[in-house]
């Protein structure tokens, strides 16, 4: 496989918002990828709290105008980017009024409206594949962090296997040991099948409230590999990874930004 590209799907990054593991860490590895020569694109949703101003994001006209329907409602989807220095690395931000805050918060709007974490994921996690198929960007890896991500994988293989974009990519989902509020809404599956998923591949979320527990199995099911990128995660969480029998880097503490980076890299280029 020819690593020229990669695309990391995450549902925080620092410096945009405050660092967190999952936001450091998604910030060092993408960055020290690109150091690396390969091509990066990073997309995040534009949180209320990320200040547009003072991170010097623009919409992105040209990309931005697209309508995604969800649960028959139609929610206009809004591209924003901006550039972190000194790296240079391209960050895509995902915006939607319904979705996330106009205004400055402190509370991101997973925790601080909970109930429409369901459509939200499923808009965020749709606004940044048919951004890249706009790009005409054809990434071999993908790498989804953060439960707001867990339904990529099933977005990539069975609504986009086919597009040009996303046929030859394989895709690992990063765990972090996070998890949402409350789980998502009991109609996910339902909204998922309106959306043109195939209902058979919904089993893990079927006719309940889709729990960390519950998302995460779905997201291992379409993945091509997984990545454990904290210390600790549930026995429950590492269970679904040993059944799921995907190829997996285990977590290894380090001080040493550019081991962890040819780690990543030495694992993705095995894919």
């Amino acid at each position: 496989m020819d690593l020229n590209k990669v695309l990391f799907i995450t549902q925080e990054i620092a410096p945009y918002l405050p660092e967190t593991p999952m936001s450091v860490f998604t910030r060092e590895l993408a960055q020290g990828v690109q150091e690396k020569g390969v091509e990066v694109r990073t997309f995040s949703p534009k949180y209320g709290a990320i200040n547009e101003r003072r991170n010097q994001l623009h919409e992105v006209i040209r990309l931005s105008g697209m309508n995604l329907i969800i649960d028959d409602t139609d929610h206009p989807l809004i591209i924003k980017v901006a550039t972190l220095q000194p790296s240079r690395l391209q960050v895509y931000f995902i915006y939607n009024e319904d979705y996330f805050e106009k205004l400055v918060t402190k509370t991101l709007e997973t925790e601080s409206s909970p109930e429409d974490n369901d459509e939200r994921s499923i808009f965020y996690v749709r606004g940044v594949l048919e951004t890249v198929k706009k790009l005409r960007w054809m990434p071999p890896i993908i790498q989804c962090s953060g439960l707001i991500t867990s339904l990529a994988p099933l977005y990539i293989k069975k609504f986009y296997g086919d597009d040009p974009s996303f046929r030859d990519t394989r895709v690992v989902y990063a765990l972090h040991g996070d998890a949402f509020p409350q789980p998502l809404d009991v109609r996910l599956a339902e909204k998922l099948v309106q959306d043109g998923i195939d209902d058979k591949y919904l089993k893990a979320i079927a006719g309940k409230g889709a729990d960390t527990l519950a998302l995460t199995r779905l997201a291992l099911e379409h993945s091509d590999a997984v990545v454990q990128c904290t210390p600790v995660l549930s026995p429950e969480v590492l269970e679904l990874v040993k059944k799921s029998k995907l190829p997996f880097l285990p977590y290894e503490e380090s001080d040493d930004t550019t081991a962890l980076v040819d780690r990543y890299l030495e694992f993705y280029q095995t894919l």
